[in-house]
């Protein structure tokens, strides 16, 4: 069901105008500490309120779709205006992975990020990559270290800048297209798609357009049992996220807002990435920070920096949250492990 903050418990969200999700980090984020606010007992049994945020990197231009790589144990995560993907790990810290990570050789006037954004493993373990510069759905081979095009077009016409990417248990991709990428947005001459879309690219190939009318869709994730698809929508004038019935072929059916963002105004971000643990808990990229939500949407905490929280990714154990957040990448123990 959807479900407004309310006015008592988003009063603690940080005040500032709402940012786009490619906004420019001010300088300021260094002087701001990271805390995690409890808005219901809730909480206790995801994470502690008082758990220590750990900085893992820093001078990122916008820190974006991390993944947490189980047979290398190394984190990787995208900075799409610098068109780079960087690699941490407890024993060599933080070290470049791709460069470029997206479309080489971009036009600074037509492209304004060139880079990779969202980033999922395949059930091979290769790197599923939504390259917002080249357009298109990429999977990458660590050993080969070769990227082989998934997904570029639907229809005959070229996706805009693909921005997140869930990899189904069946092997499907599903994924957004909002206009990020493009300096002149819905208005480029290089969009020539009449929508921003959200897709799914079956195992065999073939893509299917799962809706075609959201203003800006953005991150996106399926529910633990697969019968449900979330999409944030991230339109400053209508921030939510929107939960997709699906049926068993993998089709929308009933469709409605899960998250109303609105009333979270105007703490900064929007609703942008997501990932759903395995218990059904919900962090998602809010208006003030990473939410923590219960599956039918009632708030239970909120991790804040002062400015928007871009994505975020289980990691380590499973009881590692990383968090991309705007020109750093943060980590918190859970109490869960987001992967069981």
């Amino acid at each position: 069901m959807a479900h407004d903050f309310s006015l008592d418990r988003r009063g603690l969200l940080g005040a500032g105008l709402a940012l786009s999700a490619v906004a420019v980090l001010p300088a300021r984020a260094a002087e701001v500490t990271p805390r995690i606010r409890r808005l219901a007992p809730g909480l206790d049994r995801i994470v502690d309120a008082n758990a220590p945020i750990e900085t893992i990197a820093t001078g990122i231009q916008w820190a974006e779709g991390p993944v947490w790589v189980p047979k290398g144990e190394f984190l990787l995560f995208s900075d799409p205006p610098a068109n780079v993907m960087r690699k941490w790990c407890r024993k060599n810290g933080l070290r470049e992975f791709l460069r470029p990570s997206g479309l080489a050789n971009p036009d600074p006037k037509l492209v304004r990020e060139a880079g990779s954004n969202g980033l999922a493993l395949d059930d091979r373990g290769g790197l599923i990559i939504a390259d917002s510069g080249s357009r298109a759905v990429i999977r990458y081979d660590f050993e080969s270290k070769t990227r082989t095009t998934l997904a570029d077009r639907y229809q005959g016409q070229r996706f805009s800048s693909v921005n997140d990417v869930h990899v189904a248990r069946n092997g499907a991709i599903w994924f957004t297209d909002p206009p990020y990428g493009l300096v002149d947005g819905d208005s480029s001459p290089l969009k020539e798609a009449g929508q921003n879309g959200v897709y799914r690219r079956d195992p065999g190939g073939a893509v299917t357009l799962i809706d075609g009318t959201l203003t800006r869709p953005n991150g996106i994730a399926l529910s633990p049992d697969e019968k449900r698809l979330f999409v944030s929508v991230s339109d400053e004038q209508a921030p939510c996220v929107m939960v997709y019935d699906l049926d068993a072929r993998g089709m929308p059916g009933a469709s409605r807002v899960w998250l109303d963002a609105r009333p979270m105004l105007p703490a900064p971000g929007l609703p942008d990435g997501m990932k759903i643990a395995a218990d059904g808990t919900h962090f998602q990229s809010v208006p003030g920070g990473m939410g923590v939500f219960t599956p039918d949407a009632e708030p239970l905490g909120l991790i804040e920096t002062g400015f928007p929280i871009a994505n975020c990714a289980f990691g380590e154990d499973g009881r590692s949250l990383f968090l991309t957040a705007n020109d750093r990448v943060l980590v918190v123990r859970l109490r869960i492990d987001g992967t069981r």
